[in-house]
């Protein structure tokens, strides 16, 4: 078995899966993969004692098997155990469509980080809710650019010809890197588990317009940004990821929305992160988070 955290394996898989917990399936586990030939190259498991569910990630190198065969193979022994799992190519950028409105900061900095190579996905997608020269801040470059204006009246209609563009670029990840809009039940729903925010401010808080001045009025010492799953239920979905910088009685409510920005920008960035590394399982309402 290798160390954890190798990077070794250009074919390298990730094994993701949850089940009921019970004794014995990390070395059934294990064990499936050492019978097949495969190289563990990093394993992490979780115990939730709450729910009690097992969950384990597990990325390895499948040496001579192909995936289908493994996929094909494990599908059998996970039946066992009731599993729910997912087998996926670690290297393989996920195909992400990003959602933006006026404020662009988030964008630029995921453009930046998809072109430096420090993100593996692929852009395949940015829609707006106002025009492309609102955010004129971004290199958009060749991603295709949608202008899909909304009113209370059209929203269901823009929110279809989202899902359809989604549908259309094989999106496998959707992002609201600051998208303004309130997703509808149903919007929240087809997108459920695949669709992350960045909220403006530390969840559970300071909710609604103006967080930061909501914040500053209140004298906090501390103010962060939350990344987390879109739900039906507005910015309480399962956390991914948070950040938090303290601030001082000398900060003015600007202060708080440039330091903000900038925490918004790691926060989402290392959520997709996460997301994109097969990293986060979901658990109810809440998320196992394998970090690396």
């Amino acid at each position: 078995m290798a160390a954890a955290g190798d990077q070794s394996g250009g074919n390298a898989l990730i094994l993701t899966l949850d089940c009921a917990d019970q004794p014995g399936i990390t070395a059934r586990v294990t064990a499936f993969l050492f019978e097949r030939g495969c190289n563990i190259l990093e394993a992490q498991q979780f115990n939730d004692r709450t729910s009690d569910r097992f969950f384990m990630r597990v990325a390895f190198d499948p040496t001579d098997r192909s995936s289908e065969e493994l996929r094909e193979e494990f599908s059998a022994f996970a039946s066992d155990y009731g599993m729910h799992w997912k087998l996926a190519l670690r290297d393989r950028p996920r195909r992400v469509l990003i959602m933006v409105s006026k404020f662009d900061h988030c964008l630029a900095d995921l453009l930046y980080r998809w072109r430096t190579g420090e993100l593996n996905i692929e852009p395949v997608a940015i829609v707006s809710n106002h025009p492309r020269e609102a955010v004129s801040h971004s290199e958009i470059g060749d991603v295709p650019f949608f202008h899909l204006p909304i009113t209370k009246e059209t929203k269901p209609k823009q929110e279809a010809q989202m899902r359809q563009i989604a549908d259309d670029v094989g999106a496998e990840l959707v992002v609201l890197a600051r998208y303004m809009q309130i997703f509808s039940d149903e919007q929240s729903l087809h997108f459920a588990g695949r669709c992350i925010n960045i909220h403006h401010s530390f969840l559970p808080g300071f909710k609604g317009a103006r967080p930061y001045y909501q914040a500053h009025a209140r004298g906090v010492k501390m103010i962060g940004a939350t990344a987390h799953f879109v739900t039906p239920d507005l910015d309480e979905g399962p956390i991914i990821h948070q950040d938090v910088e303290p601030i001082s009685h000398a900060d003015q409510p600007d202060d708080l929305v440039r330091k903000g920005r900038d925490i918004e920008r790691r926060v989402l960035a290392e959520a997709i992160r996460l997301f994109v590394e097969e990293r986060v399982l979901l658990n109810d309402s809440r998320t196992v988070v394998f970090r690396g």
